[in-house]
């Protein structure tokens, strides 16, 4: 009976977590597409250059404690109350510190406008702070539909102002005002639907007993967001406002692709995991379950868009926006796999190790430092290859510390995802040799998507694929 149920809980989570994030994407795609026809890669270069602050701000908001949250079963309303409190508090700090500091960040960029604008987008660290708590417990909860109504809503709101913004001639204010109406509304909805409210308690106490994981937590997380964003900065400092912008917008699209996929299997991972740790055997079992769900849709999605890449790039959003689609295409190679990165991190933090994810990251951070410091005289593209190589020797090291925590093989995980890697770019190989003498856009990634869609389902039906099976059979008892 506790497996049956545990298996349904998964499985309503990843069918509410799809729905969110497949729901998401197509929003962002559609005023994705609208917002890049209307405005530059100077634009979009602008608010990237300050995605490395908003990134730091938003963990440093968090500071690890929702996580602590989530693996702190017996957590009470004191609990919650000191963490809902301090990330109030770290918020509204945050957004002092940094409107003082914005001229500063104008004047290392050689832009004076980012002044202004990042005074305009920092905005949304004073409401962040209010869903933190009930975004935490909304996850325990495995409240997936509710969250997915919340972030649809705040997408398709904001959206509608930055486009508005934009027709309306506001270029990047258009898309720094999206940024903020997105995050802070989403906090709003939460602090309104989730089912616990604060109280006017402040007692910082309870913080005592998470702070050894969440402080493992943080450190590591303001090390990532500053190994992500690294490329932003340097572009813009070294570089051109220009090349920001289409780095960011072939990172972009492919980050929405990789959300569907992270953010489906994300929603479930941690809770469920939380819940049968002390059974290492079961542990295994359901992560080789999800690794297996994991390759079935995140192989076809992501190396998917790589194989239409170009073709999608000059469809949706037109040539000018060609130079992104390298950049589209690499990141698309990593994405393919970064389901299992999100696997390994939500084991290590069901198991309470934030030591171990705190080692990895780090490691896997310095040495792409150390690649982009090495490389960036060479060119933007080398640059880019080298780091992204380095995610794939990172997840050599996660792989590594969960065969120490749950003894799961690497030629396990290879058996798991290597039936569908073969069949994905098997179906893409045919699809090429079947639509390369066709010169008509539409026509050629209608064909590709369609021949190499029907080839990789017709493939996974003969070879009878359990996964096929148990997701045909979870929709069609949903109708």
């Amino acid at each position: 009976m506790a497996e049956s149920t545990l298996k349904q809980k998964t499985a309503n989570g990843l069918f509410w977590g799809g729905i969110n994030n497949v729901l998401q994407l197509l929003i962002q795609v559609a005023f994705g597409i609208y917002m890049a026809r209307m405005l530059d890669a100077d634009d979009y270069g602008l608010v990237g250059m300050l995605a490395i602050f908003n990134g730091i701000a938003m963990m440093i908001i968090n500071s690890g404690f929702s996580v602590a949250l989530t693996n702190k079963q017996d957590a009470d309303t004191k609990d919650y109350n000191a963490v809902f409190w301090f990330t109030v508090f770290v918020g509204l700090f945050l957004y002092i510190i940094l409107f003082f500091s914005a001229p500063l960040i104008g004047e290392f960029f050689k832009r004076p406008e980012l002044t202004n604008l990042s005074r305009v987008l920092f905005i949304s660290f004073l409401l962040a702070g209010i869903g933190t708590v009930p975004y935490t417990v909304m996850f325990k909860k495995l409240m997936i539909k509710q969250q997915a109504i919340i972030d649809i809503t705040a997408w398709i709101v904001a959206l509608s102002v930055g486009i508005i913004l934009a027709v309306k001639g506001f270029a990047y204010w258009a898309l720094a005002t999206q940024t903020v109406i997105q995050v802070s509304l989403s906090a709003i909805l939460r602090f309104i639907i989730a089912p616990w409210k604060p109280t006017f308690t402040l007692n910082f106490w309870p913080l005592k007993s998470m702070l050894p994981f969440s402080v493992k937590l943080f450190l590591t997380n303001i090390f990532t967001q500053i190994n992500t964003n690294v490329f932003s900065v340097i572009f813009g400092k070294f570089y051109s406002a220009e090349q920001v912008g289409f780095y960011n917008q072939g990172q972009k699209w492919t980050w929405m692709g990789n959300q569907v996929i992270a953010g489906m299997i994300g929603y479930v991972t941690q809770p469920i995991l939380v819940q049968v740790n002390k059974d290492k055997d079961r542990q295994v079992k359901v992560l080789r379950k999800l690794i297996r769900f994991g390759a079935f849709v995140s192989f076809p999605l992501m190396l998917g868009l790589a194989f239409v890449g170009k073709e999608f790039i000059l469809i949706a959003i037109g040539e000018k926006w060609l130079p992104s689609v390298p950049f589209l295409q690499l990141f698309c190679i990593w994405g393919a796999v970064g389901f299992l990165s999100t696997l390994y991190t939500n084991l290590i933090y069901a198991n309470g190790k934030s030591n171990l994810y705190m080692y990895g990251t780090i490691i896997t951070g310095l040495l792409q430092l150390i690649v982009v410091a090495s490389m960036y005289r060479f060119g933007v593209f080398p640059m880019v290859i080298g780091y992204i190589s380095m995610y794939f020797i990172g997840l050599g090291i996660w792989q590594y510390y969960i065969h120490r925590l749950i003894e799961l093989r690497l030629r396990d995980v290879l058996r798991d995802i290597l039936p569908y890697l073969v069949i994905t770019l098997g179906s893409f190989f045919a699809a090429w040799l079947l639509t390369k003498n066709i010169v008509n856009l539409y026509w050629l990634i209608t064909a590709k998507i369609v021949i190499s869609g029907v080839l990789y389902i017709l493939v996974l039906r003969l070879s009878n694929s359990v996964i096929l099976k148990e997701s045909i059979n979870f929709l069609l008892k949903r109708q």
